[in-house]
């Protein structure tokens, strides 16, 4: 299992779903989260991370670039490509 959180910068991978259970998260993040496009088998790469290595971290999700705290990369489920 890898998370997107632990994905170094670059590679390619593919969304395997979220787990709300590692780290906890409100049933709405997750769905907001979803509503962003981490849905399976949505293409994401890490692009950047913040100050110190940690937040924001700059995740390209398709086409579109957003910023997410630790907490929450640390729900998507990934598989590098």
């Amino acid at each position: 299992m890898t998370l997107l959180a632990d994905l170094p910068l670059g590679v390619p991978a593919t969304v395997r779903g979220l787990r709300p259970d590692v780290p906890p998260l409100q049933p709405a993040h997750l769905q907001r989260l979803g509503e962003l496009g981490f849905l399976p088998g949505e293409p994401v790469r890490l692009v950047r991370r913040g100050p110190g290595g940690r937040e924001p971290l700059a995740v390209l999700v398709g086409e579109t670039l957003l910023a997410l705290r630790w907490l929450e990369a640390s729900c998507i489920e990934v598989v590098p490509a």
